[in-house]
């Protein structure tokens, strides 16, 4: 399963703009069984203000969390790591965006972002330096950073790009960063064929760099 859902309101000078993302795939291997390939919730709100600047004053909100449980694969059998909102991302970002319609947009503020977490706090919450609680909550401030490009090389294939990179102010040398490529290519008026890589880079979760690519074959639809 692979959705992409966005919605863009306009109100001269304001201008609203949500997207989300949903994945989840299982993979039948013939001596493993089922093994969960894809699992991610991914959700974003942007308020734009057009003050006659080169750049716009804008606010953010973007929450993500796995779907639904997610496994390491390497011990056996399988560890339980993630589950839905375990760990789960809320962060708000004010700052400026520059934009050229919908070809390019980049965009750079201050961030907060508070991280969940239950059953897995140790890994993803918890302060090392305090021996006796394990925290299910974090708080970072920082920078985020985030560029998209849309361009179409063929009447029927479009290239969309999404980097967003946040750095924690008393860790500015690291950089959390999700890079997210999509190449469409339009079959006809509903079918489209989607090509997507995404990189993550976030030492939270691992010091690990991961890729995930998936091939997928969707219907798509203009409400207006």
């Amino acid at each position: 399963m692979f959705s992409n859902f966005g919605v863009i309101y306009f109100d001269n000078p304001w201008k609203w703009r949500t997207f989300l993302k949903a994945a989840y795939g299982r993979t039948k291997l013939e001596d493993q069984g089922y093994r969960t390939t894809d699992n991610e919730f991914y959700f974003e709100s942007i308020v734009t203000r057009k003050i006659g600047w080169a750049v716009d004053p804008y606010f953010a909100l973007t929450v993500r969390s796995s779907l639904t449980k997610g496994y390491d694969y390497k011990p056996d059998p399988a560890v339980q790591i993630v589950d839905f909102f375990d760990p789960g991302y809320v962060s708000e970002a004010l700052g400026f965006q520059y934009s050229r319609g919908e070809v390019f947009s980049s965009r750079l503020g201050i961030a907060l972002q508070q991280t969940f977490a239950n059953k897995f706090a140790a890994v993803y919450t918890d302060d090392i330096e305090t021996l006796d609680k394990v925290e299910d909550f974090k708080f970072d401030t920082g920078i985020e950073s985030v560029t998209e490009v849309k361009y179409n090389f063929y009447d029927n294939m479009t290239y969309l790009s999404f980097l967003r990179l946040f750095s924690r102010f008393n860790t500015l040398d690291v950089w959390d960063v999700r890079w997210d490529n999509t190449i469409a290519a339009k079959v006809n008026n509903y079918i489209t064929v989607n090509f997507n890589v995404v990189l993550v880079h976030e030492i939270s979760q691992s010091r690990k760099t991961q890729f995930k690519e998936a091939l997928n074959i969707g219907i798509v639809y203009s409400l207006f």
